[in-house]
């Protein structure tokens, strides 16, 4: 079995909200289905909507809170990853209180919108997008059958 370093940070307010062991075997589980080598590594930062509204301001020139952020290391026809980097995915920024309000809407658990929450943010990271029809289909068809396992 491959070894994946997923580091979570929980802002302290949410710290007894969040499950920091499900999202981080989530996250493995992703790594391992998505066949990433051994050692690949991502962080899942748990914040509140002012922080994710800074972020998706200063980096998508949008000024609203929204449920995740992908930053993914290897973004961009021009990047050049150092190679002791190499393995390092990149870094998946949730809202918890957007994540909140989502799963209320949705009726179900705070627990669940995080972990589906984890799962889309780790499939932009690997260039899974959203942006047009077919790739919108194969992205929500590979994230429903990871939740579903």
């Amino acid at each position: 079995m491959s070894h994946y370093e997923i580091e979570m940070q929980v802002e302290e307010t949410y710290a007894d909200a969040v499950p920091v062991d499900l999202l981080t075997r989530l996250a493995q589980s992703v790594l391992a289905a998505e066949r990433q080598p051994d050692g690949a590594g991502l962080s899942i930062v748990i914040v509140d909507d002012a922080q994710i509204r800074a972020l998706n301001r200063q980096y998508r020139d949008q000024d609203a809170p929204t449920d995740v952020l992908a930053f993914a290391t290897r973004e961009g026809a021009d990047c050049v990853v150092p190679e002791e980097e190499a393995l390092y995915l990149g870094d998946v920024i949730i809202s918890f209180e957007t994540a909140s309000a989502q799963a209320r809407e949705a009726g179900h658990s705070v627990s669940d919108e995080l972990a589906l929450l984890t799962v889309h943010g780790c499939l932009h990271l690997l260039g899974y997008d959203h942006a047009e029809e077919a790739d919108s289909t194969r992205m929500w068809a590979r994230q429903a059958e990871l939740l579903a396992q």
